[in-house]
């Protein structure tokens, strides 16, 4: 790859939306502040993939025209299929930056997020800048989910400034000039109403010789709809999320079918000690956490037999 980069920093980032219109409106007024707050480092553009079958995110998008210095850019998917959607935003948005930034339509981004970008990848020389994307419970929602640590389900940590083998499509910057390369990263369409689409492309992309960095510093928030505050919903989001890793590391071929057994086992095993084991030192027992644990590994045993469940 090529030498540190020097300012501006021409980044475009994309976003696929699905009937979200209200998040997607704060999400943007989120990124408009800090596009401007990285005026003197970045030049920031928008692409918006419109996933509604009716379009009815244009509305959104309209009202946003003149806050990016590289234009906000409105495309209609509609196939409502996630991969297609953001396989458009990739080609679109690295025809306009040299620089493509990713992230949710119900992500928060923080005042200094491009700022930051720009100096971790200046710091680093990587190829793609990415971070993790903390939930944030409402208060009306459960106690449980509150006080248990349910933020950390689906959340990759590693050490500061660490290569990684992954990515976020919800918080990541990539050199558009990668993807430019290489035409075979991209999303597979398959995957896009299973699940685990972002998996492989970020592992295929490292395959390829991508330079992935983590940092703490372009953290953003998710806010966890209250809607979906329920037992029932985020116990089939942690069933997902093992059932997803397991499809996607047999995908990628980065584990066996009886590696992810006995892995799924010894999480099962895990969880189900841990309230005992919390108890014993005299801390709260979490049920609920150890529950979607169980969950989360059942979930990758029913992906190393086949089944695939839908995200929700």
């Amino acid at each position: 790859m090529s030498g540190p980069e020097t300012a501006p920093h021409r980044i475009c980032l994309y976003v696929c939306t699905h009937k979200r219109n209200g998040p997607l409106r704060v999400m943007l007024d989120t990124v408009s502040v800090a596009a401007r707050h990285a005026a003197e480092v970045a030049e920031i553009g928008v692409v918006v993939i419109d996933d509604n079958p009716d379009g009815r995110a244009k509305e959104v998008t309209d009202t946003y025209d003149h806050n990016f210095p590289l234009g906000l850019h409105y495309r209609h998917s509609g196939a409502q299929n996630i991969s297609i959607a953001r396989n458009l935003g990739v080609e679109t948005a690295m025809d306009i930056g040299d620089w493509v930034a990713m992230t949710d339509d119900d992500i928060l981004v923080p005042e200094d997020w491009f700022t930051e970008f720009v100096a971790v990848q200046i710091e680093t020389d990587g190829d793609n800048i990415t971070g993790p994307a903390y939930l944030r419970f409402a208060d009306g929602s459960p106690k449980w989910l509150r006080e248990q640590p349910f933020g950390e389900v689906g959340l990759f940590e590693h050490p500061e400034l660490a290569v990684v083998p992954e990515g976020s499509t919800g918080n990541s910057m990539m050199r558009a000039s990668f993807l430019r390369e290489h035409t075979d990263v991209r999303f597979e369409r398959e995957l896009g109403t299973l699940g685990g689409e972002d998996m492989v492309f970020f592992r295929r992309a490292v395959d390829h010789g991508l330079r992935s960095i983590y940092s703490r510093r372009v953290a953003v928030e998710e806010p966890f709809p209250e809607e979906r505050s329920t037992a029932s919903y985020v116990f089939y989001r942690s069933l997902w999320i093992g059932n997803t890793e397991a499809l996607t590391n047999l995908r990628s071929g980065k584990a066996s079918r009886p590696r992810l057994l006995v892995r799924a086992a010894k999480r099962a095993v895990s969880a189900t000690l841990r309230p005992a084991q919390r108890l014993a030192s005299k801390d709260a027992p979490h049920v609920h956490y150890a529950a979607s644990l169980v969950a989360q590994a059942v979930g990758m045993a029913l992906g190393v037999f086949g089944v695939k469940l839908k995200h929700r």
